[in-house]
């Protein structure tokens, strides 16, 4: 069970590692970062809908729920299926996470190429700044 703080501690801890393969060069460390960005991602989209009362301190978001729905699926999309709550800026953050894990496999196990590598932290880059408003919003610190 992870409660509010455990979650602000697991966010700073994947924030520094993301800062210091940012510094030491990211094309050196795709795993990090592809790592990282999948995991703060969903500690950020947890964190806020814990603090906003969408879910119970007990439940878990897992990345693997953003799979991409694909135009000509009838299904609704796996995250929906998993956690149907409406939040402000939902379909931006869920946007953002779904180019995250998409490149996420591809920076952990296959051969990046440093395009691959800024598309994902640029768009992680993004989601952190649309959450620390939201947050911002709900009294809460990092």
């Amino acid at each position: 069970m992870t409660s509010i703080g455990e979650h602000k501690k697991k966010i700073k801890e994947h924030l520094e590692e993301i800062e210091d393969a940012i510094d030491e060069g990211i094309e050196k460390k795709p795993i990090t970062i592809g790592f990282h960005c999948s995991a703060c991602s969903i500690q950020f989209l947890e964190l806020y809908l814990h603090v906003i009362n969408k879910i119970s301190i007990g439940k878990i978001v897992k990345h693997d729920w953003f799979k991409k729905p694909k135009p000509e699926q009838k299904k609704e999309p796996l995250i929906e299926r998993k956690l149907n709550v409406n939040f402000s800026k939902k379909q931006e953050i869920y946007d953002l996470i779904y180019k995250i894990e998409e490149e996420r496999n591809i920076l952990m196990y296959g051969k990046p190429v440093k395009n691959q590598i800024k598309e994902i932290l640029n768009n992680f880059l993004k989601l952190k700044e649309t959450f620390f408003g939201l947050f911002k919003n709900e009294n809460v610190k990092i």
